[in-house]
């Protein structure tokens, strides 16, 4: 495949399907469940950042200062833009929304349906970012877009879980919410391709974007899943943390090695 199938193709896949598949599983899937999902999202997102995506990005760069330093800027621009309620990822709080402990409103009974319209805004804005990120790693080499999407769309399945519910707790019918939800994973599909167009008359942001795009997996990781896991302090809940962090690392080392051999 030349590299705008590939684009279209894991954009289509990160998004779209993730968010298909990510309904499914809300209606169906213990609450239980979902911190495993964000336990292994955690690995594949360490992993991909350090065995491929920021790796690449030094390779590529003329200055390591200055792509470490792009890393650094990322992790904070993303954490503002956190919290301008423009970046949601899931959140301890809105994975843990439907858990039978919580309260029914748990971190949004102030607002639910503004919580919900917050959450199509932001889910927007972040599959478009995504998929502009997708995009500069398919240019730059197809075996290390391969790994950014994957990693993309480990942690875009718990991410949409937890969006899924927030939704239903706003007020959204089933039906609606999973059609909202797939529209604003589209936008990953858009950023693909227009950054794909753009990209190639503007062939030097390739390497920055890639440090971004580190950036982003390690604030994802570090910042918003993370903390989620240290609500189970409880030594067999620690233990299946690490062995499916693990297990998310394993994964991108496994594709990225298999990747390197074709």
């Amino acid at each position: 495949m030349d590299t705008l199938s590939w684009i279209i193709v894991a954009t289509l896949a990160g998004g779209i399907l993730s968010a298909g598949v990510a309904g499914l599983f809300a209606i169906k899937a213990k609450a239980s469940q979902i911190p495993m999902l964000v336990s292994y999202a955690v690995g594949a997102l360490l992993g991909a950042a350090f065995i491929e995506v920021l790796p690449h990005a030094i390779y590529q760069s003329d200055s390591i200062e200055a792509t470490a330093a792009t890393v650094l800027f990322g992790i904070l621009g993303f954490f503002v833009l956190e919290k301008l309620v423009l970046w949601r990822h899931c959140h301890v709080e809105e994975c843990e929304a439907h858990d039978p402990h919580a309260t029914p409103q748990h971190g949004h009974g102030h607002d639910n349906g503004r919580s919900g319209l917050m959450i199509l805004v932001g889910d927007t804005f972040h599959n478009f970012v995504d998929g502009v990120l997708i995009a500069a790693a398919f240019m730059a080499d197809t075996q290390l877009g391969i790994v950014t999407a994957i990693a993309i769309i480990a942690h875009e399945v718990p991410q949409e879980v937890g969006d899924f519910l927030i939704l239903l707790h706003s007020g959204y019918s089933k039906t609606r919410a999973m059609l909202l939800n797939l529209l604003a994973s589209a936008a990953m599909v858009v950023g693909g391709v227009l950054a794909y167009f753009t990209l190639q008359f503007a062939e030097a942001l390739v390497t920055p974007l890639l440090a971004l795009a580190a950036a982003s997996m390690l604030y994802v990781a570090v910042a918003d899943l993370i903390p989620g896991l240290h609500r189970r302090p409880e030594l067999a809940a620690t233990a299946q943390q690490v062995l499916l962090i693990g297990l998310g690392i394993a994964t991108i080392w496994l594709v990225s090695s298999w990747a390197h051999g074709h």
